[in-house]
């Protein structure tokens, strides 16, 4: 089968969308398939040189006031990449801007298409400009009501996705990589650098930016006996760092060197409430870490409140100390819960999630070629 990934981000970059993208061409080669990735160009030129297979990348320019994310610019090479590489059917990766572009295009060459909502583009119109809200449910109904296919990651994301009258929507979720996120990669010395006072590590893991509302693990800080450890970067960062004074701020990290940090925590909490699925609570929960997370959006799915975390109201400050407080005087419940949340996570496997990914494929082709018949 040959596949075209129109993606909005791509690594270099260190997000969901651009992480599922990667893990869906790796697995596309994996099984034989031939999958082309089409992404907004990034500074790095050297950025596709691992890239598991062929990479076109569309001139972008960076967002204003977040320099990380980048915007693909209206560009024929989407088209012209789809025909080129003689694609049976186009994949696209959390649509807005290059995906719409690439919709396009699989409509115009009679291509089956696949569209995966990935981003609450909505919450995030509502964080940063305060409104804008029914302007991105209109373009998100353009893509996704022209593909084939929708997939969403959470039962809340299909929720939301059928309230604002998109149909033909199919529940698939993330895998996670259970061999390289695991309980016994936990590190004394690690954690004696970060916690010399054996205070309690409590871990927030994820992008540094307003719609993620890291600002509410303030109280979570001043708990006695804690120590707060931020890993991640983005335009939040100096704020973050003023209001938190006392935290372990660790930047950007990723593969085995995150894995470590993740099994050494003694809590992970999260704190977004816009989350379409959070990967970093399935990371979490792979390393053996219970979870503290908002009551909406994939956290509803992920988190089994009192086996595996517990989950509190969105944007509660109190609510979150608390149930800091109550896994820190609870090292039985947190073993419980860590044990718990490992089991959950096992069979979540990139191989079993990319295989059902393809399922969908082949369900959509044969749609296809029912109706032509």
């Amino acid at each position: 089968m040959r596949v075209v990934i129109v993606t909005e981000s791509f690594p270099p970059d260190v997000n969901g969308v651009a992480h599922c993208a990667l893990q869906t061409a790796r697995h596309l080669v994996r099984r034989g398939h031939t999958p082309l990735v089409i992404a907004p160009a990034v500074a790095d030129q050297a950025a596709d040189a691992d890239a598991p297979c062929a990479v076109v990348r569309v001139p972008s320019l960076p967002l204003p006031g977040y320099p990380q994310v980048r915007v693909a610019l209206p560009s024929r090479r989407v088209a012209a990449a789809i025909a080129a590489h003689r694609a049976d059917l186009v994949h696209l990766a959390g649509p807005f801007v290059l995906g719409v572009r690439g919709m396009t295009a699989a409509a115009r060459l009679g291509l089956p298409a696949v569209a995966v909502y990935q981003t609450d583009l909505a919450g995030y119109a509502r964080t940063y400009v305060g409104t804008g809200e029914g302007t991105a449910w209109r373009r998100l109904r353009a893509v996704h009501g022209a593909a084939d296919r929708t997939l969403a990651p959470s039962s809340a994301a299909v929720r939301d996705l059928e309230a604002h009258g998109i149909g033909r929507i199919r529940l698939w979720g993330r895998g996670v990589d259970t061999v390289r996120f695991r309980p016994d990669l936990r590190d004394t010395a690690l954690r004696r650098e970060l916690a010399p006072d054996g205070e309690l590590l409590v871990g927030y893991v994820g992008r540094l930016a307003p719609e993620k509302r890291v600002d509410l693990l303030a109280g979570v800080r001043a708990l006695p006996g804690v120590r707060l450890v931020v890993v991640g970067d983005g335009p939040s960062g100096p704020a973050l760092r003023a209001a938190l004074p006392d935290a372990r701020f660790l930047g950007r990290r990723t593969g085995d060197d995150l894995a470590r940090i993740f099994a050494s925590l003694d809590v992970f909490a999260h704190t977004g409430p816009y989350e379409t699925f959070c990967q970093t609570v399935q990371e979490a929960m792979a390393s053996g870490v219970p979870v503290v997370a908002p009551a909406a959006g994939g956290p509803l799915d992920l988190v089994d409140h009192g086996r595996t975390g517990l989950l509190v109201p969105p944007g509660d400050p109190d609510a979150l100390r608390g149930a800091v407080a109550a896994l820190a005087a609870a090292p039985g419940t947190r073993a419980e819960y860590g044990r718990a949340g490992r089991a959950a996570v096992e069979g979540r496997t990139w191989e079993a999630l990319g295989d059902e990914l393809i399922g969908h494929y082949v369900e959509v082709l044969r749609e296809r070629t029912a109706v032509a018949a």
